[in-house]
């Protein structure tokens, strides 16, 4: 998810917030259920979440794996240090 996050960065996410596009969350994609995984929403996707990555270099977005479970929507990032950071919209 680089730029958004960074090695070392802290999530705080909340279950059962309401899912939106552009939201940067916690889920599961069908294809892998046993790991959990921090993308960004794009849109519905019939009973579940379309994912992307920040980082079009990282892969392993829903191009690849289909179709997620969103498991929390993040709410705040800790940088090293502790300082919160927004979680900054979608280029």
């Amino acid at each position: 998810m680089v730029p958004t996050l960074r090695a070392g960065d802290l999530v705080v996410a909340r279950r059962g917030r309401a899912v939106r596009p552009g939201d940067v969350v916690l889920a599961r994609y069908r294809t892998m259920p046993e790991r959990l995984v921090v993308k960004r929403v794009l849109r519905a996707a019939g009973d579940g979440w379309w994912l992307a990555s920040d980082n079009p270099y990282a892969g392993g977005d829903s191009e690849r794996h289909g179709s997620a479970e969103v498991e929390a929507v993040v709410r705040l990032v800790l940088r090293r240090g502790w300082r919160p950071v927004a979680v900054p919209p979608r280029p």
